[in-house]
């Protein structure tokens, strides 16, 4: 297989008429890492996928593949393979022919091209389905037959996507891993579109979040998950509450916040911060302490926000806990089961949820969408 290939999108825009459908993007997703998309639909990441696959020319801009410019070039000349979200099977051929349709086209033998197919099946876990049609197998059995096929022609980077959305949730779990482990043990880069925050986070080495045309964050998926740019990343990951305020003054190294809805925050000042600054913080859910508040009326601590208990949800490990009257955006805590079985909440109860300093995460990128464009590394 082919090492994998740096990607590069320098100053990229696409306009559909007076659609823009992507922005001005330079973006850098290093050679060999699983690269995911992320982002609801519209952001604009399947037509990133096209225009490195090919199948969109961009209005401005380039695509570079390992340092060469390859706008303009069709799909086969970038080495790029495309793994389509409804894997695009031709209904009349076998598995094994549909692998090897690829190589046909490009002339090679056809005893040459089956033994190369046969061995693709092979490291798909597929080889004793090689004379089966594709209506005779499973979703996730179809996944991997369009995944041998996409392989099969050596590319410098495949292109997925939404590869799993069609899958049961048993079948997206085990094919996610599925992908990964092919991944590493072919080298080459994966770049995969998903507007499932879970599945970027466990399958990508950068994850690069999207917001109407615009990339707002790309880093790691711990980072971008426990250290989100903006308000906008923190609230689509999903795992932190983002709080504003007013710094009312700084005291030592330490910034201390009125919160819009309430109380007060400490948290390590960031250079430049004085009092009268509005600042955007997040504290992530699974973080916090929850503690009953007698009476319900008692004023909260440092580092807390109070409120009453709308609902809980058990999730097996954790029981997620939405607090609302917490200044306008519901307000939630993710408790270990043991913890809340041990003093359970209900629907209506008072409380409290606090947190640590150190535990107070400042968003660079405040309330709205970033204006820098951003590569990984750049964070």
């Amino acid at each position: 297989m082919a090492a994998g290939g740096t990607v590069e999108l320098v100053g990229v825009s696409k306009h559909f008429g007076e659609t823009t459908a992507v922005d001005d993007i330079n973006l850098e997703l290093p050679g060999g890492a699983y690269c995911c998309l992320l982002g609801p639909s519209g952001c604009g990441k399947t037509t990133i996928l096209r225009m490195i696959a090919g199948h969109e020319t961009p209005s401005e801009g380039d695509v570079r593949i390992d340092g060469e410019n390859v706008t303009g070039l069709a799909p086969i000349e970038r080495r790029t393979a495309m793994m389509f979200q409804n894997y695009a099977l031709f209904p009349h051929l076998t598995c094994l022919d549909n692998v090897a349709f690829n190589l046909k086209m490009i002339g090679m033998p056809k005893q040459e091209r089956r033994a190369k197919a046969r061995d693709m099946l092979a490291r798909v876990q597929m080889q004793a389905f090689a004379e089966r049609m594709p209506a005779q197998l499973s979703g996730g059995q179809q996944q991997r037959i369009a995944l041998a096929r996409s392989l099969i022609t050596n590319p410098r980077v495949l292109l997925l996507d939404e590869p799993l959305s069609a899958l049961d949730e048993f079948l997206r779990l085990q094919m996610r891993g599925e992908l990964r482990r092919m991944q590493r043990e072919l080298g080459i880069t994966f770049v995969h579109v998903t507007h499932t925050q879970p599945e970027a986070i466990a399958l990508a080495d950068v994850v690069v979040v999207m917001d109407q045309g615009h990339v707002e964050q790309a880093a790691s998926a711990r980072e971008v998950y426990s250290e989100p740019y903006s308000a906008y990343v923190a609230r689509f990951m999903g795992g932190q509450n983002v709080l504003s305020g007013e710094i009312v003054d700084v005291t030592a190294g330490t910034a201390r916040l009125k919160l819009a809805g309430g109380g007060l925050a400490e948290f390590k000042a960031p250079n430049g911060a004085a009092p009268n600054m509005t600042v955007h913080i997040s504290v992530r859910r699974d973080r916090i302490r929850l503690v009953p508040l007698v009476g319900g009326d008692a004023k909260p601590s440092v580092n807390s926000v109070s409120g009453r208990v709308r609902g809980t949800e058990y999730q097996g490990s954790w029981v997620k806990i939405t607090l609302e009257g917490t200044g306008g955006e519901d307000f939630v805590v993710n408790l270990p089961d043991s913890e809340f079985f041990a003093r359970p909440v209900q629907s209506g109860d008072a409380v409290e949820a606090q947190w640590n300093a150190h535990e107070v995460h400042l968003l660079k990128g405040g309330s709205g969408r970033s204006d820098r464009p951003y590569a990984m590394g750049q964070n």
